[in-house]
């Protein structure tokens, strides 16, 4: 795989590079971005063909007994446990949902 860069514009978190498909249709994404998205090897990108746009979206594939277990400890830790009354089913998946965005972040902020 190659990319023959002909330009690099870096402004606001915009980078436009020109790359080249090779055999197969394969293309290498520029270290500056992949560094700017904190890609590796490995890393799973959701491609998406907008008319005649192509987008590459970055995106976490996780193990679905893993991302189950996960749950299962974050609705372990919803309770009730105050004499206010006991929250409804949406304020208990607001709570759910504020937990997995923690877990996110706290996964977004580990990746190299």
């Amino acid at each position: 795989m190659e990319a023959n860069t002909q330009e690099a514009n870096t402004q606001e978190n915009v980078i436009m590079t020109l790359v080249r498909m090779l055999r197969g249709g394969q293309i290498t994404l520029p270290a500056e971005a992949r560094k700017a998205l904190k890609l590796s090897e490995g890393d799973y990108l959701d491609l998406e063909v907008q008319g005649s746009t192509l987008l590459l979206k970055p995106v976490t594939v996780v193990d679905r007994a893993e991302t189950d277990r996960q749950l299962d400890a974050i609705l372990s830790r919803v309770k009730y446990a105050g004499p206010e009354p006991e929250p409804s089913e949406d304020e208990v998946m607001d709570m759910i949902v504020e937990e997995i965005r923690a877990v996110r972040n706290k996964h977004a902020k580990n990746r190299p």
